[in-house]
């Protein structure tokens, strides 16, 4: 029969299968895209009418930003995780792309106030790093691990309805309070005891640029040859 499908047996002969298989037919998503789109728009000008333009503004690039995440699939976490469950580092490499952009467009940005004589922006970010530091970066490397996902991964899966992730992100959220609630006890009696390192000060502003992507580029080659080893003794 011409609709069912022949499979070669163990003999080499020709056996039918008896089963056929009936591929599920998409829905087409165009109609609910759309109106998601003019949701999000009436949304976003009922904020600028009520609340403020500023709100309205943070609506829609919150808005896009997530369906970046979600089409993307882009997840920090995943990032350093993938590499030791899967092999795979193509997301491990964007986001080191990602951050050597922002190396040189955040340089450029302080650059310019630095030379105008104004105050460098982001200054605030540049804390002290210390073995709490570490500690820290391990504890919330598991926590990640073991929710899923990092802040903007674990948004992105709500978002499509995920449950675990719908659990994590309500302890996430009770964790940050608790944090806020006691980081000046923690800010005096362990973070502000550790040295405070800003690269200009140390290599100057091209040095400082040159340094950060020198590494950026190291961690870039080295995750391509993770990947590639990783095929290799998998025998793909």
């Amino acid at each position: 029969m011409g609709d069912q499908p022949q499979t070669a047996n163990s003999e080499g002969g020709i056996r039918r299968s008896t089963r056929t298989r009936t591929r599920k037919k998409k829905k087409n998503q165009i109609p609910l895209g759309i109106l998601a789109f003019l949701l999000i728009v009436a949304i976003g000008i009922i904020l600028s009418l009520t609340v403020g333009n500023n709100v309205a503004l943070f609506w829609l690039l919150g808005s896009v930003f997530g369906f970046i995440l979600q089409r993307s699939r882009f997840c920090f976490t995943a990032s350093m995780r993938d590499p030791y469950l899967t092999g795979g580092t193509n997301l491990t490499k964007a986001v080191l792309t990602a951050f050597a952009v922002t190396t040189i467009g955040f340089a450029a940005i302080k650059y310019g106030a630095f030379t105008r004589g104004l105050p460098i922006p982001g200054q605030s970010y540049v804390v002290p790093i210390s073995l709490a530091t570490a500690v820290g970066a391990f504890m919330f490397g598991i926590g990640m691990v073991i929710a899923g996902g990092c802040a903007s991964g674990t948004l992105m899966r709500v978002g499509e309805g995920f449950g675990m992730q719908i659990l994590s992100l309500f302890f996430f959220i009770v964790g940050s309070l608790l944090g806020a609630a006691h980081f000046g006890w923690w800010k005096l009696n362990f973070i502000v005891r550790g040295p405070s390192v800003f690269l200009p000060d140390v290599f100057g502003w091209v040095g400082a640029v040159i340094v950060q992507l020198f590494i950026i580029a190291l961690l870039w080659i080295a995750a391509d040859k993770w990947a590639k080893r990783k095929n290799v003794s998998d025998g793909h």
